[in-house]
């Protein structure tokens, strides 16, 4: 495949995207000498990001390096920390590296937001529709969330072990369409291009083969945790989730943008789109209860809209916040399915009421939808 297909399949997934993911290593992201952060990339990666945005785009930034910039603060050694030393350093490194994507988005007037995250998080129900809730909500107002794992809590137990799980994961919290994985390769090559000189380049991967997970290799740096096989691992999720995802060499300047312009890079490529492939999801998850609908509440959905509570006439069932329900109309047809916002208890207590009775009626402010219209498949 040549370098102008490369660019015109670049630019078909980028202008037809409306959110993308970047991940950023530590390897990229702190010189490995100095332990200090490559400022001048990361502004280049700020700019990459507002172009980005300026196309209507939302961005959000999954990136490690807080114990990279925290061993060098505290004069730790590079390998061989334990546990307590690794925590300690990304707690003091976590600030520092916060503050600079703050400075760097806010040359372009970029707001920021910190997120910190276990794999507990993506495993406990609660948590994982909280964390998506609360990413959504900076998205819609025009904020770039900066994700990472959160070390300080961490143990091997309950981590995701790199960043390239942990972008893959946030890929389905956002429903993101690219995931852009940035690495120090140009992407998938047959074998390890640096043991073996006729290694060739994979541009395009439409389905994840066993031929093809035989090209990863284990290789690692002293700074990044994930090889090919976590970025492999990372495509089977995200594809899976409908989202495109390419890997690309992010070492230098402004390498968002080479992708865009058809730089060597390889491509895992999705048949779905993200709301797709959730909907597909929930259309073949067990339901736990049902919720019966007025006729208003019906054109509604079947308009696309999302469910509110006043429309809801009486429940079935025992599910809890993020289960998946059954939507009835009043004479018992089945309408949809969705993932469900509230409890029973909860529903029961708020079901015909208008939304801006839900803090008075449950004693604390609730979300106003009882299933989102991206949440509910017909």
């Amino acid at each position: 495949m040549n370098d102008l297909n490369i660019r015109q399949i670049a630019q078909d997934k980028f202008n037809n995207a409306v959110c993308v993911v970047i991940k950023i290593g530590s390897a990229l992201l702190v010189d490995q000498k100095t332990n200090s952060i490559r400022l001048d990339w990361l502004d280049s990666i700020a700019s990459d990001v507002n172009k980005l945005r300026s196309e209507g785009k939302k961005v959000v930034i999954v990136s490690s390096g807080s114990i990279s910039l925290g061993k060098k603060i505290l004069n730790l050694k590079n390998s061989g920390l334990s546990l307590e030393e690794s925590q300690a350093a990304a707690a003091v490194g976590q600030i520092f590296l916060a503050q600079s994507y703050q400075k760097c988005l806010g040359h372009y007037e970029i707001v920021s937001a910190q997120i910190l995250v276990t794999a507990e998080d993506s495993q406990n129900r609660r948590r994982y529709l909280n964390g998506r809730a609360t990413l959504l909500k900076l998205l819609d107002m025009n904020v770039v969330p900066i994700v990472n794992e959160n070390d300080t809590v961490a143990t091997d137990e309950i981590r995701f072990g790199d960043n390239d799980r942990l972008a893959a994961q946030v890929v389905s919290l956002c429903d993101a369409n690219i995931l852009i994985l940035l690495s120090d390769v140009d992407g998938l090559y047959t074998s390890d291009p640096n043991i073996n000189p006729e290694a060739f380049h994979v541009p395009i991967v439409e389905k994840i083969t066993e031929k093809i997970e035989m090209m990863a290799t284990k290789k690692e740096s002293e700074l990044s945790k994930g090889g090919m096989l976590t970025k492999l691992e990372a495509a089977k999720v995200s594809v899976a989730a409908g989202c495109h995802m390419v890997i690309a060499n992010g070492s230098r300047l402004f390498p968002i943008m080479s992708i865009f312009e058809g730089r060597k890079s390889t491509w895992f490529i999705s048949s779905d789109n993200p709301i797709d492939a959730r909907k597909q999801w929930i259309s073949n998850t067990k339901p736990k209860g049902e919720i019966f609908i007025d006729f208003g509440a019906e054109r509604a959905i079947l308009s696309g809209k999302s469910l509110l509570p006043a429309g809801v006439i009486k429940i079935n069932g025992l599910f809890l916040r993020g289960d998946t329900v059954v939507i009835l109309s009043s004479e018992g047809k089945v309408l949809a399915r969705g993932l469900i916002g509230y409890s029973y208890h909860d529903v029961e207590l708020i079901k015909g009421c208008h939304s801006s009775k839900i803090k008075s009626i449950l004693g604390h402010p609730g979300r106003s939808v009882l299933i989102h219209r991206n949440d509910m498949t017909l």
